[in-house]
């Protein structure tokens, strides 16, 4: 049990690599806060939870609402703060710039980058005031580069990488360690988020036509835990982390 009374908040917990790594934080102790729009979601993974006897709580919340998010801070401080932040939630409707799909661009901007720091916001000062602490976000090989159709997506995940270093800088004097894992083609339902019919199409085929040859989310909780376990003194700042047969 290596995180026996840790508390963890996951975001974008009700499906995808959020679902996976609460499901490992649980099975390895952890007090686990579980976040998502999809309440149905959280409720049934909630209920598989506490079957295996693990303590949950439900904060339904969208990441984008920055008054939401600020009220939930509220909630953690007095439940007694967060040790492990999984900044997981996130979407990927990409599109060629030349479609102005401007409220998508808003979209990801506003859950991907904005989200990220309002989760941040909600914990950090509490780690540091306990002089401990996790945070890890799930960014994507898109903090590293771009595709056609993917350039307002990558910007928000090079934005993530760039928060995620800074951050990690900074945190050095209380302690707090900052990790930025970063997935190549992930088994998950992020696809689905795509509006632009023929890009998702042609992302569906080409990046997530073979499952077998892709990650599992499991793949990702497992690295999720690799970096929580590591000893105080070490902090993988970032995890790049590719299926084997994929180039790029």
């Amino acid at each position: 049990m290596k995180f026996e009374g840790k508390r963890a908040w996951i975001t974008g917990a009700s499906s995808g690599i959020g679902h996976a790594a609460a499901k490992a934080l649980a099975a390895e102790g952890a007090e686990v806060i579980l976040s998502a729009r999809r309440v149905d979601r959280l409720e049934v993974l909630a209920i598989e939870l506490r079957e295996q006897g693990a303590k949950v709580h439900l904060e339904p919340v969208d990441v984008s609402d920055r008054a939401a998010m600020e009220q939930l801070g509220e909630r953690l401080v007095a439940l007694g703060g967060v040790d492990i932040l999984i900044n997981n939630a996130g979407t990927m409707p990409i599109s060629p710039i030349i479609n102005g799909r401007v409220d998508e661009w808003d979209q990801m901007i506003d859950v991907n980058i904005k989200g990220v720091l309002y989760a941040i916001h909600a914990v950090y000062s509490g780690m540091a005031e306990r002089k401990q602490g996790h945070i890890i976000n799930v960014s994507s090989i898109a903090a590293r580069t771009t595709y056609p159709s993917a350039g307002v997506y990558a910007g928000t995940k090079h934005a993530v990488r760039a928060i995620s270093e800074t951050l990690r800088k900074e945190a050095i004097r209380f302690g707090v360690r900052v990790t930025d894992i970063q997935p190549g083609s992930v088994d998950t339902e992020l696809p689905n988020s795509i509006g632009h019919d023929k890009i998702r199409g042609i992302v569906k085929s080409n990046m997530y036509g073979d499952e077998a040859a892709m990650l599992k989310p499991e793949d990702i909780a497992n690295a999720i835990i690799y970096a929580l376990e590591q000893p105080s003194h070490v902090d993988v700042g970032e995890l790049l982390i590719w299926p084997t047969r994929q180039e790029s």
